[in-house]
């Protein structure tokens, strides 16, 4: 049976006071149980055998959640851009002529640009297909990403404009500026284009730091108009107004994406809270500057949430209702009931710690990829750092195996910042599974996530699936650390919330 380790050769890798008898928790109250039984090796992954650990009524297995792979959402946006130049393909005309080679690229970046702004808004609709199979970090990568160009094309489409109108009309750029500003569909995208330039500058992570949720949030929303200005622009140019079935096209696809954007961020969320009535349940203290928030409602089990996923909270009590947190589920649903922890870190999680029970809220969700669908090996290994040992620590009692196919290290500066401690170590007890804490500072001489400190700690380190959360710096460190100790960079699941 592999030991619930704590401790090793190194003086800051130290071992925990045992503790006294777990302290009882609610609907997570925990109960004794044997062992399962061991299975062999080599046997394949699936469904395991393991007994209760808690007094109360888990969830049902939820039914498999759709889920769009990330190659795919690629070749669909790619197959996308393919449209949108053979549309432009078809209707530029062969001209020597310098106004119309520039009035010809003007159209398709122009074009280009409109549909990246679609795009751009289709990422961040949180449609559970795309949000659970691509995940929300990535996405928000990607959007990042796709804004960059979106406005490098815009740029391109409002100079190539500019300088095939100068060039037309034998004016100065000057007044060949003037002149095109006086026309109201074309007054109407510069007006968008602004728009689009200052969400660009507030998403520069260098600004973002400096401003707070709200206002970036509030200037974000500024998209939507942009994008709606950018569209009174589209229907009045050459491209999509000159045909009947192009002008069709082009407004179903702002149409489908405007109703995806509506029922997914408005809808669902209000149907959601008139269905499941969530309620703050409790709030209880699980170590210094950490709770854990009791959520419980009517029917949660519709949610259909996986261990490792997340919901965005809005708590509707003054200083927290007008901002959606993102926190991980810390254990599976019973009960009808969801459970958070949070590290008090800012303005925002010290008023989530003065919660009183009976506060209304909204959670939309789930979000995230980091589920169980992920694995690909029968050995997985878990590794935490800090507060991101939340969706881990659900992902630790649920993932499917047998003693020893399961291994989680949990970073930690010391043994007063180990949170759910008493939880993990039964968890690991019950299912035979190893657990390591890596004490010790971050500047520390000693790495206890070095590529030679993992090898000594999982032998067979390459031939697990890792599921990766922790604080950002301490995720890029073990990401580099595990692929030098040889793990492929595909079998290294993470999210980042920060980008959630």
């Amino acid at each position: 049976m592999p030991d619930v380790t704590t401790e090793a050769s190194h003086p800051l890798y130290v071992p925990l006071a045992p503790l006294t008898a777990p302290r009882a928790t609610g609907s997570h109250r925990r109960r004794r149980g044997p062992a399962p039984a061991a299975r062999p090796v080599d046997a394949p992954v699936g469904p395991v055998d393991v007994p209760a650990r808690t007094v109360g009524r888990s969830a049902p297995p939820a039914a498999p959640a759709l889920r769009l792979a990330p190659e795919r959402l690629r070749a669909g946006v790619v197959a996308g851009a393919g449209g949108v130049g053979l549309l432009w393909g078809l209707q530029a005309r062969p001209s020597a002529r310098l106004d119309v080679l520039f009035a010809s690229g003007a159209h398709l970046t122009g074009l280009l640009a409109g549909y990246g702004v679609l795009v751009l808004l289709l990422l961040m609709a949180r449609i559970p297909a795309v949000e659970h199979g691509v995940g929300a970090d990535r996405l928000a990568r990607r959007h990042a990403l796709g804004g960059r160009y979106v406005l490098g094309l815009i740029a391109a489409h409002a100079v190539l404009a500019l300088c095939g109108h100068a060039a037309h009309t034998h004016a100065d750029l000057v007044t060949a500026a003037g002149d095109l500003l006086s026309y109201g569909a074309i007054a109407a995208a510069a007006a968008g284009t602004a728009l689009l330039v200052a969400v660009g500058i507030t998403s520069a992570r260098s600004v973002r730091r400096r401003l707070r949720h709200e206002t970036w949030r509030a200037v974000h929303l500024g998209a939507l108009l942009a994008a709606a200005l950018g569209f009174v622009h589209q229907l009045a140019g050459p491209d999509v107004a000159g045909g009947l079935l192009t002008r069709w096209l082009w407004s179903m696809a702002h149409a489908t994406v405007a109703v995806l954007l509506l029922w997914y961020r408005l809808v669902v969320p209000a149907r959601a809270a008139l269905r499941h009535g969530l309620r703050v349940a409790e709030v209880r203290d699980e170590g210094p500057g950490v709770v854990s928030v009791l959520i419980r409602g009517r029917g949660v089990d519709r949610l259909c949430a996986e261990p490792g996923q997340f919901f965005r909270w809005r708590f509707l009590r003054r200083g927290l209702w007008a901002t959606a947190l993102p926190f991980s589920l810390s254990a599976p649903v019973r009960d009808d009931t969801l459970r958070i922890t949070v590290k008090v870190l800012g303005d925002h999680t010290r008023r989530v710690r003065r919660l009183r029970p009976g506060t209304r809220v909204l959670a939309s969700g789930p979000f995230g990829a980091l589920t169980a669908h992920r694995r690909t090996r029968r050995k997985v290994l878990l590794l935490a750092g800090g507060v991101g040992i939340t969706p881990l620590r659900a992902l630790f009692e649920t993932l499917p195996g047998g003693p020893g196919d399961v291994t989680l290290l949990y970073r930690a500066s010391d043994a007063s910042a180990v949170v759910l401690r008493e939880e993990l170590e039964a968890i690991a007890r019950e299912r035979r599974a190893a657990l390591h804490f890596l004490l010790g500072p971050s500047d520390g001489s000693f790495d206890p996530l070095a590529p030679r400190s993992l090898r000594n700690l999982v032998p067979d380190l390459a031939a697990h699936d890792v599921y990766l959360c922790g604080p950002p710096a301490m995720a890029r460190a073990a990401t580099a650390s595990l692929i030098r100790a040889g793990v492929p960079a595909s079998r290294i699941h993470s999210e980042d919330f920060d980008r959630a």
